[in-house]
């Protein structure tokens, strides 16, 4: 695994996080908590009044199959992931707001499909 030490390269493995459909979330109680790890700002389970504010649902969406292909942010990019889990030096999954610094590079190694809402700033 590559350094992401001044924003350089890491590798990203994406899988799908288990859906069983049943009404098991509304149960949950969820917190808001972010971290940076590697210069990659994570939010798990931001409240859905900042995810409006942000306009996240009106955000591009983007998705794709399971695959590899390496990647680098021309500009900070916010996504919002809908579906998908990604692990490695850093592990996102379904309900988190991330933001990847510009000029990171990394390799997605996706294995299951996945689904977000994206911004570039």
């Amino acid at each position: 695994m590559a350094s992401l030490l001044g924003v350089s390269s890491a590798t990203l493995i994406v899988a799908s996080r288990g859906g069983g459909g049943g009404g098991g979330c509304s149960s949950r109680i969820a917190m808001s908590m972010t971290t940076e790890k590697l210069g990659i700002k994570i939010e798990k389970n931001p409240p859905e009044s900042k995810l409006t504010q942000m306009g996240v649902r009106n955000w591009p969406k983007w998705g794709c199959p399971p695959s590899k292909f390496p990647w680098t942010y021309e500009a900070k990019e916010t996504c919002y992931l809908l579906e998908g889990k990604v692990k490695e030096c850093v592990e996102i999954e379904a309900g988190d707001l991330v933001e990847f610094p510009k000029g990171m590079s990394c390799t997605w190694d996706v294995s299951l499909t996945v689904d977000k809402h994206y911004k570039f700033a």
